[in-house]
């Protein structure tokens, strides 16, 4: 019987488009049924080939190698998933296997994992395309009753493998000049470096800041204060002795009301998110990292198919998807959405009229919930955040403005103007969508504003007596450092310095891709260029050092927005991939000779006397994303060593996380509180504390992420056997 080919990217998507299929007889790495066989690779299976598989003089980085350009560029099998492409390719070569879907993601990557495959697997039959933004079984069988043809898609691989080549070329010639010239392991990228440079100039900036004292004067009257302004509005006073006589002149005066005005406001609800904005205010109010939200709306997404496509960068829908709200309120309609989710469907036709345009929809529509409901106890406690989020603003976006009546009040002391504002809510609207569960923007704050306040009845021309005077003390405030939320947003609207490419930039949605840009910032962390304290972001003097060091051009957002331009021309066929490498190639060049004349130094300011026990250099210290770190300053060697790694053991006194310190016997476990508790006296307390198998397991699962110190590695290992038997 002739049979298609399913090649999904993952495992866990592959498993729930043969549930559907009804392939249900498994075999390695496939499951088969009587129509299709699901395969599935895992993420990509196929690579550029590296340096060193083009000459072997590329194993040794050599300056005078470079730069490295292949005439034609060839294609790897990644040795980690060698069995799966194995397993792929046979069922490829299968006599039965007449045709085949690309079932990978809907995007430019996905795009470029399917067709790399084909090709390294010497695929040449008829090929169909799934397009799809969420893994529901009706959204699978509507995918599959349209297919469309895979040469639809040609240009977009066309644009997704210039894309790749163009970062080999760039990337790995600069980095390699970089780390020859200077002696230390420095990485640069299209991407990477422009944001980096973004932390580092804001650091600059904070660095040069001189704070500066200011005063403030408020008038107190009945029941409601106002604030002195200047004739630019502002309330900041930077003279002292100014400040105290403009006071000392309101004190027992009598004000005129010389202006009041009232108007209705409304504030329309927020857009739905796309994946950028839904990190960003996973950051503001869970504190996870970027990585961490895309992680767990991976989960959401493939998992427990409670949400659609996260990879998007549209915070819109079409109007198909809009005409599926009901459908998807109602599997929403429960616990504390119940009653907003009914209120919605009770009140005919539906409001989506602030969800729907077609024209900002690109490969994907925005992040909403799915016609699938959801078992709250299947969930863990960080996708129950980010469900939540989701689904507050899915609700949000259907329901009435936000309305307020606003009173605005000048007043006359004196000669000196004083202003007060008030808001009296007329209708809560959407925010009824998140009662207390609102995330403040305070990203736009503007210190000078009038604080809300309620403002009795009055007139104009009304006089009102002066109760006291106050004087308030202020200094101005260096700009703040980035937070993820802040430099998420920063890598979605960086500035090019030209209006043409700005406009680009913000087409294309700034430096990386929704998909990319957790990655990018995780980079940057383990490649110890920044760190974080608390949920600040400030570089260290390695990426500050590196920012001073790599070609002009890599440190702005220009280049992604011509290259964005170029790839964008490329997948419409409006250009032609081989032409842009062609450039490239030339530009990789430059750079490299950009870096080869640089009379610059780079200075190891973080270097122990602790010499390294695999070559002897001297080791650096670091500030790793878990704890403080010994690194071998040499690329080759990379030997690392942990000092102190913070963990998820909770101190029995203050319950806050430990920090492991030491290595073998003297491993010690310290709190900020003061507590320290050695490794075998906290393996006995938990031993006698009742902690079984799984609460094992559970401890184990938590320090995967965390890199450990091996030997407390191997002793939790030898407990959690111990425990077993």
């Amino acid at each position: 019987m002739k049979k298609t080919l399913v090649l999904a990217e993952k495992p866990s998507v592959g498993k729930e488009l043969a549930r559907v299929l009804k392939c249900s007889r498994r075999a390695e790495g496939c499951l088969e049924g009587e129509n299709y066989i699901v395969t599935w690779a895992l993420g990509h299976l196929v690579t550029l080939a590296e340096p060193e598989e083009y000459d072997k003089k590329y194993e040794k980085w050599n300056i005078l190698d470079l730069p490295m350009l292949p005439e034609n560029m060839r294609l790897k099998v990644i040795p980690e998933t060698s069995k799966q492409f194995r397993v792929v390719r046979d069922l490829m070569k299968r006599a039965d296997v007449v045709d085949m879907v690309i079932a990978t993601d809907s995007g430019r990557e996905g795009e470029l994992v399917a067709r790399w495959i084909m090709i390294k697997a010497g695929w040449n039959k008829p090929t169909k395309r799934l397009w799809v933004s969420s893994q529901t079984d009706k959204a699978i069988k509507e995918g599959f009753q349209n297919l469309r043809p895979a040469s639809e898609y040609d240009n977009l691989f066309k644009s997704a493998q210039a894309r790749s080549q163009a970062d080999w070329l760039v990337g790995l010639n600069v980095t390699r000049a970089l780390t020859c010239r200077f002696n230390a392991q420095l990485s640069a990228g299209r991407v990477q470096t422009p944001t980096l440079a973004l932390v580092v100039e804001r650091e600059k900036e904070i660095r040069s800041f001189t704070p500066k004292p200011y005063w403030a004067v408020t008038a107190a009257f009945d029941g409601f204060s106002a604030t002195r302004r200047d004739a630019k509005n502002s309330s900041r006073i930077y003279d002292q002795q100014t400040a105290e006589a403009i006071r000392q002149k309101a004190m027992g005066s009598t004000g005129t009301v010389t202006d009041i005005s009232s108007a209705l406001k409304k504030t329309p609800p927020p857009q739905l998110y796309d994946l950028t904005e839904l990190q960003r205010d996973a950051n503001k109010k869970y504190a996870y990292s970027a990585k961490e939200t895309l992680d767990i709306m991976q989960a959401l997404y493939e998992r427990h198919k409670a949400l659609t496509y996260p990879r998007t960068d549209s915070r819109y829908v079409t109007g198909d998807v809009a005409n599926t709200f009901p459908e998807r309120l109602k599997a929403v309609a429960y616990g504390q959405y119940r009653d907003i989710a009914k209120q919605i469907l009770a009140n005919r036709p539906i409001n989506t009229s602030a969800a729907v345009n077609a024209s900002k929809v690109t490969d994907h529509h925005a992040i909403i919930p799915t016609e699938e409901p959801v078992e709250p106890s299947l969930l863990t406690g960080p996708e129950k955040n980010i469900y939540d989020l989701v689904v507050r603003r899915f609700l949000a976006i259907m329901l009435p403005a936000f309305a307020y009546e606003e009173v605005k009040l000048t007043i006359d002391i004196a000669g000196d103007k004083y202003t007060a504002r008030g808001k009296t809510v007329k209708s809560v609207g959407w925010k009824a969508a998140y009662g207390a569960s609102i995330i403040p923007d305070d990203e736009n704050a503007d210190e000078d504003d009038d604080r809300e306040q309620a403002i009795p009845a009055l007139k104009k021309g009304d006089k009102l007596k002066v109760r006291d005077a106050k004087l308030a003390i202020g200094k101005t405030t260096p700009p703040a450092r980035y937070t993820e939320a802040t430099l998420l947003y920063a890598m979605e609207h960086p500035n090019a310095n030209d209006r043409a490419l700005n406009k680009i930039l913000a087409e294309t949605k700034g430096l990386g891709t929704p998909a990319t840009r957790a990655d990018i910032i995780e980079k940057l962390f383990n490649a110890f260029y920044m760190q974080r304290t608390g949920k600040e972001i400030s570089p260290t003097s390695k990426g500050i050092q590196l920012i001073g060091l790599a070609p002009s051009d890599l440190r702005s957002a220009t280049l992604t927005a011509q290259w964005e331009d170029r790839l964008a021309l490329i997948a419409s066929g409006a250009d032609k991939d081989f032409a842009f490498i062609k450039e490239i190639r030339s530009y990789a060049t430059k750079l490299v000779n950009e870096v080869k004349a640089s009379t610059a130094q780079y200075i190891h300011d973080n270097q122990t006397r602790t010499p390294c026990p695999e070559c002897g250099k001297l080791l650096l210290s670091v500030k790793g994303k878990k704890g403080d770190m010994l690194v071998c300053p040499d690329r080759e060697c990379g030997y690392r060593m942990h000092l102190t790694q913070t963990t998820n053991a909770r101190c029995p006194n203050c319950f806050k996380k430990m920090e492991l310190r030491g290595e073998g016997d003297k491993q010690m476990f310290a709190c900020v509180c003061g507590y320290r508790e050695k490794l075998s006296a906290f393996k006995e307390r938990r031993a006698n504390a009742g902690a079984g198998k799984r609460d094992v397991d559970r401890y184990m699962r938590e320090q995967k992420s965390a890199p450990l110190n091996q030997s407390m590695a191997d002793q939790l290992k030898k407990w959690m056997e111990a425990d077993k038997k």
